[in-house]
């Protein structure tokens, strides 16, 4: 790994990944590889995951070629450097800003959507001129390989894919750049002290455990919809899936007919479960689910089909309760019944900052008060998980969260470092700075500086 990590950094050296042209290139290399590769990614994902071409266009390469292109498209703008307003202390002067690449990058992604985590960051380190080291998982091999392959188009000094167990090993403990890690908290914790002694930048995106409020006045039916969709996406193996759901009690009863409704109608064919149901990624992750499903609780779901856990809803649910102690990142819904909004917003306060928050309802002082009064990473009003498919929302969590942001324009800044150059005349030479200092001097810095 090091070896490596040494003949990228060489590489950079040679200034041959500054041009834009040259990354815009690479881009457009990478998109003809997509598009070679396309049904290899549609194969690999039905064995990893039993996920179908639909929902793999729809929740990885649809998104990859969106932010591929937009990249491709706006990349010439966004390196090009900035001419800033300087002040009369510097006169006559120029101020300009340089985006420039970080330098030799990690991008380690993980399982639930192993496509697009990994590509939406390869793209931005290409965009940004950097070279760059890619550990996809290994609890998707098939998808793993065929990224392997479709990353073979560039020399190893540019871009590597890491797959061997030795140079896993050795990720941490190696000195990038920059490093774009998803994943578990106690892997980032990990991560994190690893690369202390070198004090690398880096962005974090996890997860936690998202809320999502269904309000008195929310539109019942329509919520419900939207919800459980968010919800049972990906089995639930979703960062900003809807963790658990707080319902006002007046329409309880009512939101869970809709949404028992939903799911008979989006995953089952008759009375039985759909076989386009993803797959829990594997044997202990799906016995970690069961361990979170209290029987005495169950509205509907909680049986296992081999590796498939059928969508599942939860009642009567506590903040006690096993569900509710960690990230669920699965297809449990629990339900917890609320009647108060002030009290519960207070409650969400003071819990860790959650990666996604969802509000369901109409009155326009709780909305602002949910927006303005709870940090989390990003969210929607009257909706799930949306909100990351729009490139002008930068997507990244806060604290236990995450930390950092991308998707579009942000993933360019986010990969590159903004440098500054102040650009001084040698026609005038302002004479405030230079000693001996005089009151005259000293009575226009004050008035100057307004002390």
């Amino acid at each position: 790994m090091f070896n490596i990590i040494e003949k990228q950094k060489n590489y950079f050296n040679t200034h041959a990944t500054l041009s834009v042209s040259f990354r815009v290139l690479q881009l457009k290399r990478l998109r003809l590889q997509i598009k070679a590769y396309y049904d290899q990614i549609i194969t690999a994902f039905a064995k990893d995951l039993n996920k179908k071409e639909f929902d793999v266009v729809v929740t990885e390469i649809g998104l990859v070629m969106m932010e591929l292109n937009y990249m491709i498209r706006h990349l010439k703008s966004f390196a090009k450097p900035k001419r800033v307003q300087t002040s009369l202390l510097n006169f006559p002067s120029k101020g300009i800003k340089i985006r420039e690449p970080y330098g030799c990058v990690l991008v380690a992604s993980p399982w639930n959507y192993p496509f697009q985590l990994t590509m939406i960051p390869v793209i931005s380190a290409i965009a940004g001129g950097n070279t760059l080291v890619v550990k996809p998982s290994r609890s998707t091999p098939n998808v793993t390989n065929v990224i392997k392959k479709m990353l073979s188009i560039y020399d190893e000094e540019y871009v590597h894919v890491v797959t061997k167990e030795d140079e896993i090993n050795q990720l941490f403990d190696s000195r990038f750049d920059f490093i774009f890690y998803t994943g578990s908290l106690n892997k980032a914790r990990e991560l994190m002290e690893k690369q202390a002694k070198f004090l690398t930048p880096m962005i974090l995106e996890l997860g936690g455990k998202s809320p999502c409020i269904v309000d008195s006045d929310a539109n019942v039916d329509l919520s419900a919809k939207r919800i459980v969709w968010g919800k049972f996406l990906n089995a639930g193996q979703t960062c900003v899936a809807p963790d658990y759901i707080l319902i006002h009690s007046s329409i309880k009863d009512q939101w869970l007919e809709s949404a028992k409704k939903y799911i008979e109608k989006f995953y089952y064919e008759g009375e039985e479960l759909s076989n386009d149901f993803v797959k829990i990624v594997n044997k202990p992750a799906l016995e970690r689910l069961q361990s979170l499903i209290d029987p005495k609780k169950i509205y509907f779901g909680g049986k296992t089909y081999g590796q498939v856990l059928e969508p599942t809803i939860l009642i009567d649910v506590k903040k006690d309760d096993a569900v509710m102690q960690e990230e669920i990142f699965g297809p449990i819904m629990p339900i917890i019944e609320f009647t108060d909004f002030e009290e519960e917003l207070k409650k969400l306060a003071n819990m860790e900052h959650p990666l996604a928050f969802y509000y369901f309802g109409n009155d326009k002082d709780k909305i602002e008060k949910a927006k303005m009064f709870l940090s989390f990473g990003g969210g929607a009003i009257n909706d799930t998980v949306m909100h990351l498919s729009e490139k002008n929302l930068p997507f990244g969590g806060l604290g236990n969260s995450g930390m950092g942001s991308y998707h579009g324009k942000q993933s360019f800044l986010s990969f590159t470092h903004e440098k500054s150059v102040l650009m001084k005349s040698n026609k005038f030479d302002l004479n405030l700075k230079y000693p001996p200092a005089n009151q005259r001097r000293t009575n226009f810095l004050k008035k100057f500086f307004r002390i």
